[in-house]
C-alpha cells in the first residue's frame, strides 16, 4: 500500500451549512453544491468532503447509526506559517460560525496553537512552529 490520505469525508447534520461554513467562512474552494448531496474541497494535498452524517454511517453499516459524542476522538490541523496566522485563522474560523474551544497560546511542544470546531463539532488545531513547510505547502516532517 501506498502511504497516502487522499479523503477525510466529515459527517455533517446540516450540509448546506458547513458548505457556506468551510467555502464562505474559511474559503475552501469548491464548485459543488448541496443539492449534489456530497461537497469537496480541494485543499493542498488531502482533499476534505462533507456528507449527511446518517447516510455517512449507514454507508459503515447500520451498526453505526448513532448519535455522535461531543469528542469524535480525531482532530485535523492546519498548520500555519507564522505564529500571528494562529490567531487570525482563529478569528476567521469565530466569525464563520465556529466556536474557539482553546485560544492561541504558546504550547507545551514548543510552538503555537488553538483549536476551533466547525458547526457539527469538528476540531480543528490551527498550529505553528512543530514543522516546516516544502515549496509546494506540505509539511515536511521526516
Amino acid at each position: 500500500m501506498e502511504p497516502r490520505i487522499s479523503l477525510i469525508t466529515l459527517g455533517v447534520k446540516n450540509l448546506e451549512k458547513s458548505l457556506i461554513f468551510y467555502r464562505d467562512g474559511l474559503g475552501f474552494p469548491t464548485t459543488r453544491k448541496a443539492e449534489e448531496g456530497i461537497v469537496f474541497f480541494q485543499t493542498g494535498g488531502v482533499c476534505l468532503a462533507l456528507y449527511p452524517y446518517e447516510e455517512l454511517a449507514k454507508d459503515v453499516s447500520e451498526d453505526f447509526v448513532a448519535p455522535r459524542s461531543k469528542f469524535p476522538g480525531i482532530t485535523i490541523a492546519h498548520n500555519v506559517r507564522t505564529k500571528e496566522e494562529v490567531a487570525r485563522v482563529l478569528e476567521l474560523a469565530e466569525r464563520a460560525g465556529g466556536k474557539i474551544e482553546k485560544p492561541a497560546q504558546d504550547v507545551f511542544w514548543g510552538g503555537h496553537s488553538g483549536y476551533f470546531s466547525d458547526p457539527d463539532g469538528y476540531l480543528w488545531e490551527v498550529a505553528w512552529g512543530a514543522f516546516e513547510f516544502r515549496e509546494d505547502g506540505s509539511l515536511n516532517i521526516t
